[in-house]
């Protein structure tokens, strides 16, 4: 497990000069939440490695929600310019596995336990797949969150790569202006901004706060 001290970026970046000395580029399967969190991080890794994006997010609700937002995904990449091809790889929808995973979490807030029994569902179902095509890493884009953890993303992330025997490559791409520069590219291509995380729970707090939002507005 990850140490509270570790700054995964650096880590990165180190990894990264070691590839670039080398003259290899690696195959990495990415996790993908969304079209602008996927940007920034293409735009990035995509100068090191070869990179097969994974849309699996079955905690995306509802199902039109998911739809709209792999449709972005994939306009993105039809459009953005990489140094080193970028496809997707295929899956398919599969909401009860989210169910599942949060059966039991429903009263967690936001960030709390059920935050992290997806994070490890999407991850796991990325490691075992980047084991299974023989990918050299895997890793995902929710680390460009300022609303994520991403200590708690790589501890997770290097015990599933460990349990698959494929190599995690860490990250906090949040950071080095990460997120600034998803806003930017986000706008220049136009992209969908979702205004919550992608669940059910998610959903209905934001709505809750829009309310409480409203209301303070006609009161005032």
């Amino acid at each position: 497990m990850a140490g509270p001290s570790r700054n995964y970026s650096k880590e990165l970046e180190k990894l990264l000069q070691g590839l670039q000395q080398k003259g290899s580029v690696p195959r990495l399967l990415l996790h993908a939440c969304c079209a602008p969190c996927s940007s920034a991080v293409l735009e990035y890794l995509s100068q090191y490695f070869f990179i097969t994006l994974l849309y699996y997010n079955p905690n995306i609700a509802p199902y039109e929600e998911y739809e709209k937002r792999e449709a972005e995904l994939r306009r993105l990449v039809s459009q953005m310019h990489f140094a080193h091809p970028v496809e997707l790889l295929p899956c398919s929808y599969n909401g009860q596995a989210f169910v599942e995973a949060a059966c039991g979490l429903e009263g967690e807030p936001e960030g709390g336990k059920r935050c992290e029994a997806c994070f490890r569902l999407r991850l796991e179902y990325a490691a075992k797949e980047a084991a299974r095509l023989h990918f050299e890493y895997y890793t995902t884009t929710l680390t460009i969150s300022p609303m994520k953890n991403a200590r708690l993303l790589n501890q997770l992330g290097e015990e599933l790569g460990e349990k698959y025997g494929v190599a995690h490559l860490p990250s906090d791409f949040k950071k080095k202006d990460g997120y600034k520069r998803s806003i930017e590219l986000s706008k220049e291509y136009g992209l969908y901004r979702q205004d919550y995380c992608g669940c059910a729970f998610s959903r209905a707090q934001r709505q809750r706060e829009k309310e409480r939002k409203d209301q303070l507005a006609s009161v005032s």
